[in-house]
């Protein structure tokens, strides 16, 4: 059985140290003083005193020994180490002092939201949890990346697919970026779901068998997309460049609603030819 694939104090350590020394000292107008910086960054000290902290605690923070930071410290600490909305929102899940709801995950789209992605249709659509696991979708979607239909459910994944799926790898232009994005996204996923064993598993799994996710994983990147574009080079009709919009239910948050659109004439003009009957 595998086991936790970060531990949470391990985790904030290292979130905490890669953070501080991605900065520029120069941003904050301190003193450059190059030969006397041994790492990257701020000092631990510059850090404790712009989030008006003890040196102490930093280090012990840094050093990963079991202190659990109040949402006061959390926040002090996301302003001095300037992090963006998600990394603060998942600085705050690493410490356990954002609200969390009771509810389980989902492992099974509510009828209402199948409904809704078959009525989609023509625009190719599915439904996802924070897991990325692919709940429902229309013919269209499956048309695009893969028949879903004939897949063992645990590899409805939308990560386990462009991972280890040789089709759907081939598929994307811009592979690197797509599964970087996707990477931040399970990262901030894992931190909302400490206690998902199967997302835990899931990395896990991913670490060990891709040496490019280990990679990208090790970066430690946040990010939350709303919205993106992708280009896919697909085997029936050639190019298709495809904008998509991620849309969550109000009464199921941990849901993903991917809309995708075509991007340009020639791109629409690929999908119809894919979606004829």
């Amino acid at each position: 059985m595998m086991t936790r694939t970060v531990d949470p104090t391990h985790e904030l350590a290292a979130f905490l140290r890669t953070r501080r020394e991605g900065l520029d000292p120069d941003d904050f107008g301190l003193p450059s003083r190059q030969q006397a910086r041994r790492t990257p960054g701020l000092r631990r000290e510059e850090v404790a005193e712009l989030a008006g902290v003890s040196i102490d605690y930093i280090v012990r923070l840094e050093q990963g020994r079991g202190l659990r930071p109040s949402a006061h410290v959390v926040e002090a600490l996301s302003g001095a180490l300037r992090l963006s909305p998600a990394e603060r929102a998942y600085l705050f899940d690493l410490t356990q002092q954002r609200p969390r709801g009771t509810d389980k995950p989902a492992t099974a789209a509510a009828p209402s939201l199948a409904r809704l992605v078959t009525d989609l249709s023509p625009l190719p659509a599915m439904l996802l949890n924070h897991r990325y696991d692919i709940l429902a979708w229309n013919d269209e979607m499956a048309r695009l990346l893969v028949d879903f239909n004939v897949l063992p459910p645990a590899h409805r994944n939308a990560m386990w697919l462009c991972l280890m799926h040789p089709e759907v790898r081939a598929l994307y232009v811009d592979r690197e970026r797509v599964v970087r994005e996707g990477i931040a996204h399970l990262r901030a996923a894992w931190a909302a779901h400490p206690e998902d064993r199967v997302l835990s598993d899931l990395i896990a799994e991913f670490t060990a068998r891709d040496e490019e996710f280990a990679r990208l994983w090790a970066e430690r990147d946040i990010k939350v997309s709303g919205r993106g574009h992708k280009v896919l080079r697909h085997p029936v009709v050639g190019v298709i460049a495809v904008d998509f919009e991620v849309l969550v239910p109000l009464q199921d948050p941990d849901q993903r609603l991917v809309i995708h659109r075509a991007a340009d004439e020639e791109s629409q003009a690929a999908l119809d030819r894919l979606c004829a009957p």
